[in-house]
């Protein structure tokens, strides 16, 4: 199978590559994080621009991209910097849960989406979720011609200056079961809708949401009462992709710092690259990031597969990030010193962001755990099967 990327993938991971090494420097970065809205407008327009949102969204969708390998290159160039803007939550998981449920009048909003017109939050997690993705407390209920939805959600990124809404709402079933959750695209204006916003420990702001009696039309639904599932799953997985791809760009980002602090700094009047004792462990730590590497490619390919083997692939990466990205934060700080904890040293904020993503859409042990169970129930299909 050819994984080398295609010229026009190359072409926007260059210039992607050159326009945040030039424009979203730490210090940028600083001041952007530091802003009440948690990231900058002029930015996200210019991201635009240079079509890296139309690059998440598949052609028809208002996009000129969106499969599994545009998806990594651009989020392994925003790890590399940091970036702070709404491309995950609003060109990536509200997005594509459009796209997936969407009637032809909903997914106009994709067009908007892409052009940064319009910024879109995915509310989906809630406070006793524990990253199940079936676990859904919030609901909605037929009242005359639309819905009303009474519920909180936790976390939502870049809810304050959403202007749509995904949210997802139990319409029947048990607060576990897969069956029974519905998808509803909400103004981020509605009466009833109110948030609480916070900055995150590496930087960008989130909501608490709570819905009082929000009362909506027949036309906020997407798709099907009671089959919002996949759709959620998708968008997930695609959230799940993004945050491998972003961590291998964050990891690359650490180690090229740490690799040029060992070529310089001296001790003993000699580079402490010299010492054989921090040569092995840099080392290892490559071979660490060329899996993490591989784990990304094979999550990529395998974005449009089957559904059990798209979503192991999916957590096998999610997994493989989540221990090594902590392995390379806590290596790279401890093979600069005392220095590495410093604020005004970039390598730092890395590290809050690799430990950061592996608690986004779910952590080591979970998707470790969900690649198991999705092992075993390959493994019940194909012996029921050959029965």
């Amino acid at each position: 199978m050819n994984f080398e990327h295609t010229e026009e993938r190359r072409m926007l991971a260059d210039s992607l590559n050159r326009f945040i090494a030039q424009q979203y420097h730490i210090e940028a970065r600083h001041k952007i994080a530091a802003s009440p809205e948690g990231f900058s407008n002029a930015m996200w327009q210019q991201f635009a621009e240079l079509g890296v949102v139309g690059m998440l969204l598949r052609e028809e969708d208002g996009g000129f991209g969106g499969a599994g390998f545009d998806i990594a290159v651009v989020f392994e160039a925003l790890g590399r910097g940091l970036v702070l803007e709404p491309l995950l939550g609003s060109a990536v998981l509200a997005a594509e849960a459009i796209a997936a449920a969407g009637s032809d009048a909903q997914k106009e909003v994709l067009a908007s989406i892409a052009d940064a017109s319009v910024i879109a939050a995915f509310s989906h997690d809630e406070p006793d979720a524990h990253y199940e993705l079936a676990r859904v407390a919030t609901s909605a209920r037929r009242d005359d011609d639309g819905w009303v939805i009474d519920g909180a959600k936790a976390v939502v990124a870049n809810a304050e200056h959403a202007q749509w809404i995904v949210v997802s709402a139990r319409t029947s079933g048990a607060v576990d079961d897969e069956a029974g959750i519905s998808l509803f695209l909400v103004p981020a204006d509605a009466a009833g809708v109110s948030m609480v916003g916070s900055p995150t420990m590496d930087g960008g702001r989130v909501a608490e949401l709570t819905f009082s009696g929000v009362r909506v039309g027949a036309d906020a639904l997407l798709g099907e009462p009671g089959h919002g599932f996949a759709a959620i799953e998708r968008a997930v997985g695609r959230g799940v992709l993004a945050l491998c791809a972003e961590a291998l760009g964050a990891m690359e980002a650490a180690k090229e710092a740490t690799l040029d602090y060992l070529r310089t700094r001296k001790q003993f009047g000699v580079v402490i690259g010299s010492f054989q004792a921090l040569q092995h462990r840099m080392a290892d730590l490559l071979l660490e990031i060329e899996q993490a590497r591989s784990a990304v490619i094979n999550a990529a390919s395998a974005l449009d597969a089957d559904r059990v083997t798209r979503e192991r692939s999916l957590s096998a990466a999610k997994a493989s990030i989540g221990r090594i990205g902590t392995l390379v934060a806590e290596e790279c700080i401890q093979l600069h010193g005392g220095i590495g904890m410093t604020w005004e040293l970039p390598l730092a904020h890395y590290a809050k962001r690799l430990v950061m993503i592996d608690h986004q859409l779910g952590d080591e042990d979970h998707h470790l755990a969900r690649y198991i169970a999705l092992g075993r129930e390959t493994s019940e299909t194909s012996e029921t099967a050959a029965a």
